[in-house]
């Protein structure tokens, strides 16, 4: 299958594809690595794309026993620069922080590594995640749907790469609303979870214990199945979903459809794409950046 048709959907459906065969992780990982080269120049929601590690690890994951039994079997994930990787630095958005790699994952890391999940990058965040706007010493992360706009914060290289397609799922975390304001800004479903569900956030910027990570997603689905893979919790990604009725500010099930389209949030899913951020009535959500 050709990258192009990788592109775009949703965590559920290329997992979907690489057990059937019809898809194989380095195939899905390298399409989402092209798509991050393409827009990553405007976009700038990673403070590192991992490409080679990213590569080798997708061909490792493809040769193993039982990648259709893994509930992420080679979907590339983004990780927010605060939440330990082994091997890359985390530097909490601030460059007053030491440049040391990490020895070895966090735990919600390790539980999405042994799903299947490919981390394909480290998006950015604003300095210890203190602002909702993702502005840092490294450069501005913006908005897909429109470059003029923030993607809020803190976790907003997380939503900026979801609402943009360069990966389907991404591992953020909230503690004032760090996963719930980028979410919003990009019209991407991001869910802080209550206390307890997940292993606790140990970074420096966990606010107190404040902060629970949680999942970004296209989908309400997707960030299920994420948060499933993250809790330990299988029962998670069986959700109910389907036939739920939507309404959105009051109004009937078909025009609460139609508003969540407008919002930049598509039923369907390849749909829901920013096109390349050229449509600046999409960006009225997020604060404006002043051109530097």
């Amino acid at each position: 299958m050709g990258p192009g048709r990788l592109v775009g959907r949703t965590a559920g459906e290329l997992a979907a594809l690489v057990r059937r065969g019809d898809a194989s992780p380095v195939d899905v990982v390298a399409a989402h690595l092209a798509r991050i080269e393409e827009l990553e120049p405007t976009i700038r929601a990673f403070r590192r794309v991992r490409a080679e590690e990213a590569l080798r690890e997708a061909e490792a994951l493809a040769s193993r026993d039982g990648l259709a039994d893994l509930p992420l079997p080679g979907i590339p994930v983004a990780v927010k620069e605060n939440v330990a990787v082994a091997g890359e630095e985390v530097r909490h958005g601030s460059a007053a922080t030491p440049a040391e790699p990490a020895p070895e994952d966090d735990e919600v890391v390790r539980r999405v590594r042994a799903a299947g999940g490919i981390v394909v990058g480290i998006t950015r965040m604003p300095e210890l995640g203190l602002w909702g706007t993702t502005d840092g010493p490294w450069g501005i992360t913006r908005n897909p749907w429109d470059p003029r706009r923030s993607p809020g914060g803190s976790s907003g290289g997380n939503a900026a790469a979801v609402a943009a397609g360069a990966v389907p799922l991404a591992l953020g975390n909230d503690g004032l609303g760090s996963i719930r304001i980028p979410a919003a800004c990009c019209g991407v479903v991001g869910m802080k979870p209550g206390t307890g569900l997940l292993p606790p956030a140990a970074s420096a910027s966990a606010w107190a214990g404040f902060t629970e990570h949680g999942p970004f997603a296209v989908t309400v689905a997707d960030a299920a199945l994420l948060l499933s893979v993250l809790a330990g919790r299988a029962d998670l990604r069986d959700l109910p979903l389907a036939g739920l009725p939507v309404a959105v500010g009051g109004e009937g099930v078909g025009q609460g459809e139609d508003r969540l389209r407008d919002l930049g949030i598509h039923p369907g899913h390849g749909e829901r794409r920013p096109d390349a951020h050229r449509d600046p009535q999409r960006g009225r959500r997020g604060r404006e950046v002043p051109e530097l």
